[in-house]
């Protein structure tokens, strides 16, 4: 029996196609000097002001990543960091008046990558639904195998 190639794995389609986008909105982002984690950052700090925790769980980052990422868009004066008066150990993040502004243009300029997404025939909706449920799915079988373990 031979193994199947690689190209017959969902999984190394996933990575692949993770791998493209990031490449692609690494060209986007070029302008702006922005990473593609910054961009993130920005899209839900546009929502509205968070604590880093609320945002590292949005983002799925730890704060060994996020604390350095807010420090950098904070040094450029994209967003603003400061104590929460009722608890100072809690640290709230949001948009500057010049990060909502970059947010804005990055947003616009990200729009041309839209075609790319929905060109399977499926509506972005689909697609979303279809990638929200694939996350849960592995996100709790990762946390059956710890479990077992």
């Amino acid at each position: 029996m031979t193994s199947p190639a690689v190209d017959d794995f969902v999984c190394f389609a996933m990575y692949t196609a993770s791998h493209a986008t990031t490449q692609a909105y690494r060209e986007v982002l070029k302008p702006w000097k922005l990473t593609y984690p910054q961009y993130l950052a920005l899209v839900v700090l546009a929502t509205g002001e968070r604590t880093v925790g609320q945002l590292g769980d949005e983002l799925g980052l730890d704060s060994g990543t996020l604390s350095p990422l807010l420090r950098r868009l904070a040094d450029r004066g994209l967003v603003d960091r400061r104590r929460d008066q009722g608890d100072e150990r809690v640290v709230l993040v949001g948009l500057t008046d010049a990060g909502r502004t970059v947010h804005d243009e990055v947003v616009e300029a990200a729009g041309c990558l839209v075609p790319a997404f929905v060109d399977s025939g499926r509506s972005l909706r689909d697609l979303l639904d279809q990638l929200a449920a694939i996350t849960a799915n592995m996100r709790a079988l990762a946390s059956d195998l710890r479990t077992a373990a």
